[in-house]
């Protein structure tokens, strides 16, 4: 009867075993998928050397495996800063970046979590890149060179991070914004040199018409010289025949001569006439 009771506890023992070793099997295992780095811990500790993309052993139930992602993150980081003329600058960047697989059991030991990362890491050296960045430059430069200033930000936060293992892919600036007094003072200055603008069209506009005018104040002065000469010639004309004409009354040895100027107009010939035999 021993022996019949025995021979019952062997499959139940059979099966306990056998789920025994694949619970093993499935805890000793670990898959690591594309675009993800794990980090091995036995016992609490963190093992060097990264688990990278494929099948890994691992000591059943002593052990973790901490997967991260290394794919491209985004995550929007606010920041501000005092320009150079000691204006109140706020900017918003968009900041696309990656964790080094290779050092991820770094990462790991020493940042911890995505989440530790980004709030004790990135955020904060963002802070310190963007006041670098906007010192360098009044408030009025820091909108009008927004692409040398996004360099110099990009360059101060690349080098700061990549102690870290973390790499910067690109930045974007979401946003820019100043203090409402720069903002008056902005619009101020805009109003004023539009007026400036428009007084200095008026004044050349002004100073054309003026122009203009004298220009036809010569006009006439030229015309008016001109008419000034020919009455002038048609008067000496004029004088002459009367004097001729005065001789010729009084008598004299001779008979007058009347002086008479062609008509033509380019060239004026003077013809003498001897008013007693017609002869010229």
């Amino acid at each position: 009867m021993n022996t019949q009771s025995s021979n019952s506890w062997q499959p139940l023992i059979g099966g306990i075993i056998a789920a025994l070793i694949v619970l093993i099997a499935f805890n000793a295992f670990v898959i690591i998928n594309p675009g993800q780095a794990g980090v091995l811990s036995i016992l609490g500790k963190a093992q060097d050397g990264p688990l990278l993309e494929g099948l890994h052993w691992r000591p059943p139930f002593v052990s973790q495996v901490d997967i991260y992602d290394v794919t491209v993150q985004k995550f929007e980081v606010p920041a501000e800063s005092s320009t150079k003329d000691l204006q109140d600058l706020r900017a918003s960047f968009a900041i696309n970046f990656r964790l080094d697989p290779l050092i991820i059991v770094e990462i790991r030991r020493k940042q911890g979590t995505l989440q530790n990362i980004v709030a004790k890491i990135i955020a904060p050296q963002t802070q310190e890149s963007f006041k670098i960045a906007a010192a360098r430059r009044t408030v009025e430069e820091a909108i009008t060179q927004r692409n040398e200033l996004k360099e110099d930000f990009d360059n101060a936060l690349g080098s700061r991070l990549e102690k870290y293992g973390i790499i910067i892919l690109d930045t974007s600036v979401v946003d820019l914004s100043f203090s409402p007094e720069f903002a008056k003072a902005v619009e101020e200055k805009q109003i004023a040199e539009q007026k400036a603008r428009r007084a200095v069209y008026i004044a050349r506009e002004a100073e054309q018409q003026a122009q203009a005018e004298i220009n036809r104040a010569k006009g006439k002065a030229e015309a008016q010289r001109l008419l000034a000469e020919t009455l002038k010639a048609q008067g000496g004309e004029l004088v002459l025949q009367k004097e001729a004409i005065e001789a010729w009354r009084e008598g004299g040895a001779q008979m007058p001569r009347v002086l008479v100027m062609s008509s033509d107009s380019q060239s004026r010939v003077p013809f003498i006439f001897n008013l007693g035999d017609g002869q010229q």
